[in-house]
C-alpha cells in the first residue's frame, strides 16, 4: 500500500549504542529486532529507506584508540569495521521479517557486501530494497553522522532521520542529567552549528544545510515513530532552514 508521505526517500541514522539494549558491549537482539520492525512499517507504507548505522557499541575510534595506544586513523578504521558488523546484523534482522535489503560498504569487502556505488544504491531504493551503508565514508577523521549526511545528499534523500537512544528530540540541556531541560520542537541548522549542540556532528549539519536536507531527531524506542514522521506528525525535533 502506497500512501501520501511527508518524505518519499529517507536516510535513517542509527547510533551503534542503540543496539546495546541491556548489554554493556555488542549487540542486543531486542533493539535490533525493534529497529528492523520500525523500518518494515515505514517501507510497507511506501517509503524508500537507506540506513547508516554507527559502531559505538563495538568500538569508538577516538575514545578507544587512545586506550589501545593506536593512532586515531587506525582507531577510526577499526570503528568502520564495527559499523560493517552492525550493518550485517541489521540486514539479517530485516531479512528474517521478509524485508529485501542490501549492505554497501565504503571499504571493499566483496565476500560479504557490495561496494558502495551511488547509482546502484539508488536503483535498489527504487526497487523497494532497504540499503544499509556501512564503513562510514571510507576515510578516517569523519564521523558516521557525516557519512549519513553525505549518503543522504548523494542518493537524493528528502530528509535525514536521526534515531536517538531514549531521547525524543533536542533539549536545552541533557535531559538525563538536567530534569528541568526543555525540549525544542523546531530549530535551524545554524542554531545547531553556532551553539555547538551535541545532537550531531557540525560538519554533518552543515552538509545537510548546504543540500537543503531537513533533519528530524526522534526517539527510536517510541513505537511507530518513523511512520508518524512520514505521516507529518510533529514528534521529536525538526531541524531545517
Amino acid at each position: 500500500m502506497v500512501e501520501e508521505l511527508k518524505y518519499k526517500r529517507i536516510l535513517l541514522k542509527v547510533s551503534g549504542e542503540a543496539l546495546l539494549g541491556s548489554k554493556e558491549f555488542g549487540i542486543d537482539v531486542s533493539p535490533l529486532q525493534q529497529i528492523a520492525s520500525e523500518i518494515k512499517k515505514a517501507k510497507d507504507i511506501g517509503a524508500e529507506i537507506a540506513v547508516v548505522i554507527g559502531g559505538g557499541n563495538i568500538f569508538r575510534g577516538v575514545k578507544n584508540s587512545e586506550s589501545f595506544g593506536m593512532d586515531q586513523a587506525s582507531g577510526d578504521y577499526v570503528g568502520m569495521l564495527a559499523t560493517v558488523m552492525n550493518a550485517l546484523a541489521l540486514q539479517s534482522a530485516l531479512k528474517s521479517i521478509s524485508v529485501p535489503c542490501r549492505v554497501q560498504t565504503a571499504i571493499q569487502m566483496n565476500q560479504i557486501a557490495e561496494p558502495y556505488l551511488r547509482f546502484k544504491a539508488i536503483r535498489h531504493l527504487e526497487k523497494g530494497r532497504v540499503v544499509i551503508f556501512a564503513a562510514g565514508t571510507g576515510n578516517p577523521f569523519f564521523t558516521t553522522d557525516t557519512a549519513a549526511a553525505l549518503r543522504a545528499s548523494e542518493i537524493g534523500a528528502e530528509a535525514m532521520l536521526m534515531a536517538k537512544n531514549g531521547v525524543d528530540g533536542v533539549y536545552t540541556a541533557d535531559p538525563k542529567t538536567h530534569p528541568d531541560a526543555k525540549k525544542i520542537d523546531r530549530m535551524t541548522y545554524d542554531e545547531i552549528i553556532v551553539n555547538g549542540l551535541k545532537v550531531m556532528d557540525t560538519a554533518a549539519c552543515a552538509m545537510c544545510k548546504q543540500n537543503n536536507i531537513p533533519i528530524e531527531v526522534f526517539d527510536f524506542k517510541a513505537k511507530d515513530s518513523i511512520v508518524d514522521i512520514l505521516h507529518s506528525k510533529e514528534i521529536g525535533t525538526y531541524i531545517g532552514g
